[in-house]
């Protein structure tokens, strides 16, 4: 009897990633805030919100890192991102690879896509300061 209990516990337990995944991707939002400079090498961080048509949110931070021919400062403000390609919140926390092409002049305006794997992140946000360049880089969000 014990045997046959342990085999249909380890039979549902494997069925259920499978189930899982043939639920679907979650739809998720990011809102952010971000500043950060640039000479060459870029830096920004900043904190935000993901949350999850399924109702769960959690905090985070931002940090984004790169190079390129590429010179400002800037600070976006109430940004969104949008998440696709995921099937859990685990999903979205993680380095994203990055490139992007800006011009801005006191307001500044940032709209990008990256990747992770299977998952995109499209960002669009606007703010204040200046910037002109090519860059490259990583994007990077954790838990808070």
């Amino acid at each position: 009897m014990k045997t046959m209990m342990a085999a249909l516990v380890l039979l549902a337990a494997t069925g259920l990633a499978p189930a899982a995944q043939a639920a679907g991707n979650i739809d998720c939002e990011l809102r952010y805030n971000l500043s950060g400079w640039s000479a060459f090498y870029k830096t920004a961080s900043g904190t935000g919100t993901i949350t999850c048509d399924n109702g769960s949110s959690f905090p985070v931070s931002i940090s984004a890192k790169g190079g390129g021919l590429t010179v400002g400062r800037t600070t976006i403000t109430d940004g969104r991102g949008k998440f696709t390609g995921a099937y859990s919140m685990n999903d979205l926390v993680g380095t994203y690879a990055a490139a992007e092409v800006h011009a801005s002049a006191n307001k500044a305006t940032d709209a990008q896509v990256m990747t992770k794997g299977d998952i995109s992140l499209a960002l669009a946000g606007t703010g204040r300061g200046w910037s002109l360049g090519v860059g490259f880089g990583k994007f990077v969000i954790e838990r808070r």
